[in-house]
């Protein structure tokens, strides 16, 4: 699976997907892009997109979402916080999408 992980998450998060290809927003070049210009970005070459920005789902038109969308829910972006989630992810990916956006908490 082509996993994308955004640019307010820590780049070490790479490593914990064994078996996936991983990039990050800053690899594409799409670093400060707007949510609309990064969905356009990335349509047909991820097959999802993982955030911590708990407001995307407000910012964007869930429609125009190019890939389903992870959103890991934590009290901080720090990488501690953040591996805590990434057993309930690996999970989450092994089953086929559904809907557009999943909470991860």
């Amino acid at each position: 699976m082509k996993i994308l992980l955004d640019e307010s998450l820590p780049k070490r998060l790479k490593k914990h997907f064994p078996g996936h290809a991983v990039k990050t927003v800053s690899d594409m070049r799409g670093k400060g892009k707007q949510n609309g210009e990064l969905m356009a970005l990335i349509a047909g070459k991820f097959d999802v997109f993982v955030t911590s920005d708990q407001n995307l789902i407000y910012q964007i038109n869930l429609r125009d979402a190019a890939v389903p969308i992870l959103v890991l829910k934590t009290s901080s972006n720090r990488y501690d916080d953040l591996i805590l989630l990434i057993p309930a992810l690996l999970k989450t990916l092994k089953f086929s999408f559904i809907k557009k956006i999943y909470v991860i908490e």
